[in-house]
């Protein structure tokens, strides 16, 4: 009986830790590099920022043509009068009214009692005034504004390359911390074979020591050397958390996450030979020249813009309003009576102190600096792309040197671990070995990673992660 329930019992942990560790390896995402840049196209707040700004300036470009469009406004209006307006007649030099020919007390009495009349005035006006209607305004001719349509066209081109631009340098770092997660990966396995090697070598040494073939001065060379790889050890398992760090927070996921590289650094050489001599280095896609040429563009049509200043303005005016005007206490005995007209409205500028002018002087110099700032833009980025190009030449060319000199590093370590073995060969012999080893398994992935971000940098340089997109 107790024997079944030691049995139950530990068939039940094994299917416990079974399932634990079925649900660990489910939660553990393995990602390749397209992987990690189509999640990071999809969820980094940069990227999206960029493309709210473009929608933005679409906006801005749907506001400009419905200045094209008529405007109509209603509008209301009361007013009180406070004091009436007085008018005065000239009475005496109007017929009938104390200007004839007629002579006598009678003729001049009339006479009298107009100019009393003349000197008091007439009030006019009455104490309520109302209006209610509708305003309608088209625009017929508008220089200024059918110029601005294009400009804001422009605008919305400029934002569309400064949105490509985030997403080339999200994807530029985007490689650049998946690559630096492969090589921490790779530098972590180097520096783990070797701490197995030193823990291996150890066991040997301090067998023969015991044994009476080796130096007590071996024996603590040996555990020492092992000592002295777990800091490094640990040093790389750092390397390889800050790398899988950064890459979440570029791809805007969140950082418990659990991911991992689907890739390893030597699975790049394969390709890299036949990369390195079909790059196109032509400037066609660089983003900063078309960012300038789009901004260059712009400020034509902001010249073009000012230009059109000069030119006259028409629209079409309407409106149709209810007045009514009362006497006495407000809102009583109103009567509404309609009133509507339509008319033309023309202005045609002359003179503003020379604003328009000096505006234009501005815009003209704005446009010929941009040309002065493209020529030498372009010579820049012809020397960045020539030292680029150098660049992986050489790293492809560094990638073969370590290649056969990780294979020579294996071969002799492998003969001076056999000497070792069978005593023909010292320690100090094996250690210098197998140091050599994992110099030159260091470098070799070194030197992978130092090709895959030179080729990532003249990517962004090129412009060509999307190019075939355009």
């Amino acid at each position: 009986m107790f024997k079944r329930t030691m049995t139950l019992i530990i068939a039940s942990l094994l299917s416990s830790a079974a399932i634990l560790s079925a649900q660990e390896t489910t939660d553990t995402i393995t990602l390749g590099l397209d992987d990690c840049i189509k999640i990071a196209l999809d969820k980094n707040p940069s990227i999206k920022v960029a493309n709210m700004e473009i929608q933005r300036v679409e906006y801005s470009k749907r506001e400009i043509i419905g200045q094209l469009l008529p405007s109509l406004n209603f509008g209301a209006n009361y007013s009180r009068t406070i004091e009436k307006q007085t008018a005065y007649f000239n009475m005496k030099d109007m017929p009938g009214m104390g200007g004839g020919s007629e002579s006598g007390s009678d003729s001049e009495n009339s006479t009298s009692e107009s100019e009393d009349k003349q000197d008091e005035g007439i009030k006019m006006g009455l104490d309520n005034s109302y209006q209610i209607g509708f305003d309608m305004s088209l625009p017929i001719i508008a220089p200024q504004i059918w110029q601005s349509i294009s400009l804001s066209k422009a605008q919305v081109l400029q934002n569309i390359e400064k949105a490509r631009s985030s997403k080339l340098s999200l994807i530029n770092e985007i490689e650049h911390a998946y690559y630096a997660l492969l090589l921490a990966n790779d530098s972590y396995k180097v520096v783990k074979q070797n701490h197995e090697t030193a823990i291996f070598n150890a066991k040997i040494v301090n067998g023969k020591f015991k044994a009476g073939t080796a130096s007590e001065y071996e024996a603590l060379r040996a555990n020492v050397q092992v000592k002295n790889i777990e800091p490094e050890l640990l040093q790389s398992e750092i390397a390889i958390k800050q790398s899988l760090l950064q890459l979440k927070v570029l791809m805007g996921i969140d950082i418990a996450t659990n991911i991992k590289a689907k890739d390893q650094l030597s699975d790049y050489e394969s390709s890299m030979y036949e990369k390195a001599m079909s790059f196109d280095t032509s400037l066609q896609w660089n983003t900063d020249l078309r960012s300038l040429d789009l901004q260059t563009d712009y400020l034509k049509k902001a010249l073009k813009v000012q230009q059109m200043s000069w030119f006259p303005t028409v629209a079409l005016t309407a409106n149709y309003y209810w007045t009514s005007m009362t006497m006495g206490a407000p809102f009583k005995n109103i009567r509404w009576n309609p009133y509507s007209s339509i008319g033309f409205s023309l202005s045609f500028p002359i003179f503003q102190g020379g604003q328009r002018y000096n505006r234009i002087k501005q815009a003209d110099i704005s446009v010929r600096e941009m040309g002065f700032q493209r020529e030498n833009l372009e010579q820049s980025l012809k020397m960045q792309v020539e030292l680029q190009m150098d660049n992986i030449n050489k790293n492809v060319k560094q990638i073969s040197t370590s290649a056969a000199g990780v294979e020579e590093a294996d071969k002799a370590f492998s003969i001076m671990q056999k000497s070792f073995q069978i005593g023909a060969a010292t320690y100090i012999d094996l250690r210098d070995a197998e140091y050599a080893q994992t110099q030159a398994k260091l470098a070799y992935y070194q030197s992978i990673y130092n090709y895959l971000i030179a080729t990532s940098d003249l990517d962004l340089l090129l412009g060509s992660h999307d190019k075939n997109n355009q």
